[in-house]
């Protein structure tokens, strides 16, 4: 199945999108253009102006300033039922009398197509759902009624298709499955879909591009390995998985290396992995960038390495998380996978961290912020990625 195309309305574009509540302004001069066709992920956490932006373009809010755009069209003052745009709720928002065909069939009865069947059973067919017709939402598991939610929004043939927080509701193991799900249908029906979520693995799973927001902005835009490898902002990069940040100042050049000096030691960053080039910075690495040695004689010719002592280690199957902490105090985290091939170490244990400067990033740092900068803690989901 694909797009009708005289329904076709080219890139969704928000211009200078902007919403406040009184003294608070949740989305501040919003400029972004989704590309037709593909799936957008917003990622941000609570409150960060993601979920009020998506109400916006779905017609459930409206803007104080700024436009929104299909193509040349501007939708910004159309009411909700007339934009070619549809939502996913994580409520679902099934209708619990009707049966799964019924409840897929709504919009276009609403509309008044009479014959739905073809158009139904195509959809239901998309999303895998052949056969249960006749079941009640309440006969259905939670990624079932999910299927039915996602069906009863692409029948109307959306040119857009916001998806609310769509798998909050779902445990881990449906959730990722779900995800793949997603995917596939996107691909397969070529609408634009805008993922509104909190869940960075489920942004960087589904998405083409995301859109990383914080305090009503946009921090940094673009596919996901760009912005996991080379963050733009210390937000980014520690909200997006995370990272080791080392508070220092640059101290000069060498060739097409900057030269940092933190806590008396001298590191070098690759000039094109650097966000700033002169003052203080923040010298970032990825836990699983970052190798183990029991002895500075074991760390390769040319990386960087830093010594300390085992303050933790969890097992997380496919890795192992370790935290280190180093002489002058910073705890830095470091991701070991469990592949046979690297020896163990004990709480208590004096080793030697290290890595490729290559794989380091550099930030520039406000001089405010504490110079003992340690990484921030989330599930260690970024050990699978």
């Amino acid at each position: 199945m694909t797009v009708d195309p005289q329904t076709s309305a080219g890139d969704l574009r928000l211009a200078h999108l902007t919403k406040t509540f009184g003294a608070l302004t949740a989305v501040e001069e919003l400029d972004l253009t989704v590309p037709q066709g593909s799936f957008f992920a917003l990622l941000g956490a609570s409150g960060c102006g993601k979920t009020t932006t998506l109400r916006m373009v779905a017609g459930l809010e409206e803007p104080t300033r700024g436009r929104v755009l299909l193509g040349d069209r501007d939708i910004t003052r159309l009411r909700p039922y007339k934009r070619p745009v549809n939502t996913v709720f994580q409520s679902y928002a099934l209708f619990p009398h009707l049966d799964v065909f019924e409840n897929v069939a709504f919009g276009l009865r609403r509309r008044g197509i009479r014959s739905v069947d073809g158009q139904v059973r195509r959809m239901l067919s998309l999303v895998q759902l052949d056969g249960y017709e006749r079941h009640h939402p309440a006969q259905l598991s939670g990624g079932q009624q999910q299927r039915v939610a996602l069906a009863r929004a692409l029948v109307n043939h959306p040119q857009v298709l916001l998806l609310d927080e769509p798998l909050g509701a779902l445990d881990v193991k449906l959730r990722r499955r779900m995800q793949l799900e997603l995917k596939r249908i996107q691909t397969e029906v070529g609408i634009t879909f805008v993922h509104v979520t909190h869940d960075q693995e489920e942004a960087m799973t589904m998405a083409d591009t995301v859109a990383v927001m914080n305090a009503g902005r946009i921090e940094q835009l673009g596919a996901p390995a760009e912005i996991y490898e080379f963050p733009a902002t210390a937000f980014v990069a520690t909200f997006l998985g995370q990272s080791n940040l080392i508070a220092g100042d640059v101290s000069g050049g060498n060739g097409g290396d900057l030269l940092v000096t933190a806590y008396g030691t001298r590191f070098s960053v690759p000039s094109a992995r650097s966000r700033a080039d002169q003052g203080p910075v923040l010298l970032g690495v990825r836990p699983e960038k970052l190798r183990l040695a029991a002895a500075a004689g074991q760390v390769p010719a040319g990386h960087q390495h830093v010594e300390g002592s085992i303050t933790d280690a969890f097992y997380v199957g496919v890795s192992t998380q370790y935290l280190l902490r180093t002489g002058w105090g910073t705890e830095l985290s470091v991701f070991v996978a469990n592949s046979g091939a690297q020896e163990r170490f004990a709480v208590g244990e004096r080793v030697v961290a290290h890595w490729d400067p290559r794989h380091a990033f550099l930030l520039g740092r406000q001089v405010d912020e504490d110079d003992r900068t340690a990484p921030m803690r989330h599930e260690p989901v970024g050990a699978s990625w």
